[in-house]
């Protein structure tokens, strides 16, 4: 008997629909997958036929032949266990040949028959909504996150079993409702707050700026001097994901399987910060089925690199095409695929290899040339992306023992909020193109970055005296333009442009 039964495969950030074809006849007793199998899908077959009989049914006697199409698609991972068990149950008569009719279904087995978790869940859903599929069965630790996905039934199912009896009409099983809205409403509180850090005023502000207008920045200074307590923060004072880019978080997170279980959706913005160990291929993404590396896990939030002259010179320079387009792109032999990398960068790093190069308490035992040599790490075209380079002195002992306490995290975020909402205003005509200032392109600077007679001529004089590129003179405009906004200033004034010029300490030498 044939018996067919719908689920899905992700590839790259998108998922696609796959028939399972189960044929059970005579002959001698074999199982057969085919359709282009990975390993954990040809092992299925030893994982399916334990559980199905582990959870009480018959298994075939004859020759079983298991089809997955389209079958000039590569499968894998163990998420096609459960349709393949229903499938090869109804082969076998043991449900109804209608019985999955209108179903899609997603889940790994357990030997004992128990339905396990599975990645890209998120993804699917959204593919089977497209397909005109309304109905899906997928694991119960997973059934929040498919319920994002309106117009689509989830029904969550724990073991092969209750699986069967639902679907032969002996149980029933309540499909999962959620209530996005209330789901982003709620309130996720951090245990890090601005608040908590002493002194270092000029840092804070400069953060606030580069938060304001989507900017990428990067800390200078001596050990201990805060420069990870800051970073760690930065995603307090960012403003809440919207519901569009909870989905897309939540999708890539899903793809590559870091999502929690029972978890529906990725409430606060991501913080990554992998190690300076890290390859390029960890940071971009990529293995034989490219998977999402940390610039995509960072989609939406932030990247952190500390340490960052200590990055392989080749891991750095890979990431000046995601920080200039806000994608990238892995080709393989199977084929290529993109993955959304738009990222707020906060890098960290020493002035020098002992560390205490300019610091007034510590002296640097590294010279110049070992100093030069040190900054020369981080190539000049990827410090013209990251638009503020900021010092961050050593703490004062005042400071430290003082009981004076700067703003804290819900003070600057209001702030930040109120300059995002005046570019959100400033580019609505765009469509959604370039939602902060940062985003802007050379047209938009142009048109849009008024600066006064005075301004004109103070940016002149720094364009002159510290020979910047031209891609520094557009992100030097685009500070300025954030400045501007935070001060509620609709014209870029000499203080604005000054203040930005403060925030490129790297391009004033040593």
């Amino acid at each position: 008997m044939l018996a067919k039964v719908y689920s899905g495969a992700v590839f790259g950030i998108e998922a696609f629909p796959v028939e399972i074809e189960v044929n059970a006849g005579g002959g001698d007793l074999n199982v057969i997958i085919v359709g282009l199998p990975d390993a954990a899908v040809r092992e299925s077959r030893d994982r399916v036929w334990t559980a199905i009989a582990n959870s009480g049914f018959r298994t075939p006697n004859g020759r079983t032949t298991i089809n997955l199409a389209p079958a000039d698609m590569k499968k894998e991972g163990p998420s096609f266990d459960l349709p393949i068990a229903i499938g090869t149950l109804i082969a076998n008569k043991s449900i109804p040949s209608n019985a999955a009719d209108g179903f899609a279904m997603v889940g790994e087995l357990a030997l004992s028959g128990e339905v396990r978790r599975v990645r890209g869940i998120l993804p699917i859903a959204l593919a089977m909504r497209r397909l005109g599929i309304t109905n899906l069965l997928v694991p119960a630790a997973n059934a929040e996150e498919a319920a994002v996905v309106e117009g689509i039934r989830v029904f969550p199912v724990r073991n092969l079993r209750q699986t069967a009896d639902f679907l032969n009409g002996e149980k029933q099983i309540a499909p999962v409702a959620l209530d996005l809205e209330a789901l982003r409403g709620r309130h996720h509180e951090s245990h890090e707050d601005f608040i908590d850090v002493k002194g270092q005023e000029t840092a804070k502000r400069a953060i606030e700026v580069a938060v304001a207008g989507g900017h990428n920045v990067l800390m200078v200074g001596p050990p201990g001097t805060g420069k990870s307590m800051l970073a760690r923060r930065v995603v307090t004072i960012l403003p809440d994901l919207t519901l569009d880019e909870a989905l897309a978080t939540t999708q890539i997170h899903s793809i590559a399987g870091t999502l929690k279980a029972h978890q529906a959706l990725v409430m606060r913005r991501p913080f990554r910060a992998p190690h300076h160990t890290i390859s390029d291929a960890g940071l971009l993404g990529g293995g034989a089925y490219p998977m999402p590396g940390e610039v995509s896990l960072a989609h939406h939030g932030v990247l952190f690199l500390d340490e960052l002259p200590e990055f392989h010179r080749n891991v750095l320079e890979v990431l000046r095409q995601p920080l200039e387009d806000g994608y990238v792109t892995i080709s393989r032999a199977a084929g290529s695929v993109t993955f959304p990398s738009r990222f707020m960068l906060v890098a960290a790093m020493n002035p020098c290899p002992c560390g205490y190069f300019g610091d007034p308490n510590r002296n640097c035992t590294c010279g110049a040339v070992k100093v030069q040599n040190y900054r020369n790490r981080i190539s000049g075209p990827l410090l013209d992306r990251i638009d503020l380079h900021i010092q961050v002195p050593a703490v004062r002992y005042q400071d430290m023992s003082g009981l004076a306490r700067g703003a804290d995290s819900a003070t600057i975020r209001s702030r930040v909020q109120e300059a995002r909402a005046v570019q959100q205003e400033r580019f609505r005509e765009l469509g959604g193109r370039v939602t902060c200032n940062a985003a802007m392109g050379a047209r938009e600077v142009q048109r849009l970055c008024v600066l006064d007679s005075a301004a004109q001529g103070l940016l002149k004089m720094a364009m002159t005296e510290m020979n910047l590129s031209a891609r520094a003179y557009d992100r030097l405009i685009k500070v300025a333009r954030t400045i501007a906004d935070l001060d509620h200033s609709d014209i870029i004034r000499d203080l604005h442009i000054g203040e930005a010029i403060q925030y490129r300490t790297l391009d004033r030498g040593l």
